[in-house]
This record gives C-alpha cells, sequence and structure tokens, in this order.
C-alpha cells in the first residue's frame, strides 16, 4: 500500500531533519515497514531505519573499505513512493533549506526494476524502462552512463535476484548456520533457476509486458519469445545445452531480469535444527550475501551492479577529497 499525502509529507519531513544526513549521500531505497511506522505512529523509529530491511542489506553491501562518511539509507514504501520522496524532498529542500540537512546534490534513489515501468515527470527520462536501457548493455552496467543517473533501477528485476546470482551458491554452501532449505533439500541454485523458468507460462505480468520483457534480453537473441511458452521452452533448451561458462550466466541473468525473483527467494528456508525465527535466519543469509557484493573491492565487475553503483558514489563525492 502506497503512501498517503500526508504520510508522505511527514517521511519528507523527518528525513530532512534526520541530523546524519548532514553533508553525506542519502539513498532512498524501497522498504515495506515504513507503512508499519505510521500505522503505528513509531516516527522513532527513523532513528534505526538503517537496521531494516531493505536499507540494512544496501548498507551491508557498502565496500569494505568505504569507512567514513557512509551513505544514509532509507526505507520509503514502494516504489512509487520511493520516486515521490526524491522529488518532494528536492521540492522542500529548495522552498526551506535552512531547515534541513539535505544536500540535494547528494540525494539519491534506488528502486526495483520490475515488470511494468513506472513514469517518472520532469527528469532526464521518462519512466523506469528508459532508465533501464541507458544504464544496462546486456547484464552488464555502463559506468559511464551511470554518473549521469540519480534515480537508480536494479538490472535485475527485483532486489533478491541479486540473492541468486551463480557466484553466490558458494556463499549458502559455506553459510555458518545450518544450511538452509529449498524444496527439502540444500539449496542448488540451478534448481531455482529451473523452477523459475517452469513459472513463465504462468506468469500473467510476463504475458501482458511480453515484447517490453524480451526487448530487455536482446542480448539473448536465440530465445523465441513469440509467446510465454516458446519463451520457457526455448530458455529451458538453450540452458541444457550451452556448456560456456559466459553464455550460461546470460542466460540466467536474462531469466532474473523478466522473471520476478521474491517468490522463489521466499522458498529458501532454514532446516528444523534452526531454533531461531524465520526472519532472523533469511537477515543472517542476506547479510551474507552482501558481504559477498561488499568484498568486490576496487573494480567490481560490471555485471556486479550495486557494487558499480557504491563505487560511481564513493568517487563523485568523497575520492580524492
Amino acid at each position: 500500500m502506497s503512501l498517503q499525502p500526508e504520510q508522505l509529507e511527514k517521511h519528507c519531513e523527518q528525513i530532512l531533519k534526520h541530523s546524519r544526513i548532514r553533508n553525506n549521500i542519502v539513498v532512498l531505497c524501497e522498504g515495506s515497514n515504513i507503512n508499519d511506522i505510521f500505522e503505528r505512529r513509531a516516527i522513532h523509529e527513523y532513528s534505526r531505519m538503517e537496521a531494516m530491511p531493505d536499507a540494512n542489506f544496501y548498507k551491508a553491501c557498502l565496500p569494505k573499505w568505504w569507512r567514513e562518511k557512509l551513505p544514509r539509507f532509507f526505507n520509503c514504501g514502494d516504489r512509487k513512493d520511493v520516486i515521490n520522496t526524491y522529488f518532494r524532498l528536492l521540492e522542500l529542500h529548495k522552498t526551506n533549506n535552512e531547515n534541513t540537512w539535505l544536500s540535494p546534490e547528494k540525494l539519491f534513489a534506488l528502486i526495483d526494476l520490475d515488470i511494468q515501468d513506472c513514469p517518472i515527470e520532469n527528469y532526464l527520462f521518462s519512466d523506469t524502462e528508459q532508465i533501464f536501457h541507458h544504464l544496462y548493455d546486456g547484464m552488464n552496467l555502463n559506468e559511464a552512463n551511470a554518473s549521469r543517473h540519480r534515480i537508480w533501477v536494479t538490472g535485475l528485476i527485483h532486489k533478491e535476484a541479486y540473492f541468486l546470482l551463480p557466484e553466490l551458491q558458494e556463499v549458502f554452501d559455506n553459510l555458518p548456520l545450518v544450511k538452509p532449505i529449498y524444496d527439502n533439500y540444500p539449496v542448488l541454485l540451478k534448481n531455482i533457476y529451473s523452477d523459475i523458468a517452469d513459472g513463465i507460462c504462468t506468469d500473467v505480468d510476463l504475458k501482458d509486458n511480453l515484447f517490453k520483457a524480451c526487448d530487455r534480453i536482446r542480448y539473448c537473441a536465440d530465445l523465441d519469445c513469440s509467446d510465454v511458452n516458446q519463451l520457457r521452452d526455448s530458455w529451458k533448451d538453450k540452458f541444457q545445452k550451452i556448456q560456456d561458462d559466459l553464455e550460461k550466466e546470460k542466460m540466467i541473468f536474462a531469466l532474473l531480469t523478466i522473471r520476478k525473483a521474491k517468490e522463489y527467494w521466499l522458498q529458501i528456508t532454514h532446516p528444523k535444527e534452526w531454533s531461531s525465527s524465520e526472519e532472523n535466519y533469511k537477515d543472517q543469509i542476506m547479510l551474507s550475501i552482501a558481504d559477498f557484493y561488499s568484498a568486490q573491492g576496487d573494480n567490481p565487475d560490471p555485471k556486479y551492479h550495486l557494487s558499480v553503483f557504491f563505487k560511481i558514489l564513493y568517487q563523485k563525492f568523497l575520492d580524492g577529497r
């Protein structure tokens, strides 16, 4: 549920008067818990916003060497709420900049690509789909273009898709916890990819937006996008036959760019011997995944979109200061 106008106003006011944003980068992100804060009238919880999903994940992805003047992350609700918050913060700062801590040139938004595009008024690009095509070349982020953006969209359909990249199999295998379970067996990402592909033909949103989705993955030219059944069959057939690791990786990125990953992430669970809550278990996995992105270093591979984003922010405002 999106923020009501009065909630949006209070939300922006809380961010602007938050002293920790002074002279710092501010990154707005999605996160449904913001609605809960307003429903419970728990405005005091803004002080621990960065300990809540999704803000805590993005903060944990910051490079390990970034130790001072860290960006401040704020959950803002759904994708449209994030965009509305971004523009309303700029408006409020412009009309009353003596009573805010915001540095407007350091304000950014990071939102999910999703399957439907989202219009954006008074911005360099008219919707999220245009932003996506300018930001990404195939499965890689275009760093030269990326530095022009203030509103970022993920290169994969949801944040949760970044939990399922092939390299993260090692993270799942080596968690310092009891090992996670998917479909009654230890997590094997290749099995999850197969299930995601099987769901192509029953994905109503994908069916309704098939042309747009296939335009995102035109770097996989051999896929048959004539309908969802052909897309599923051609993806599975090609994925099974490919031997080259890079080509297989492209197929995985393509799948995670057009198919929702969150429902499959939610199916990963703890085994019976885990004694704490499911939420706590998932948080521990998520932070181990964030540690993977944090460890990518000064020159991350362009396929690690989040790592490149934070590298750009550092270079833009802190490198050589």
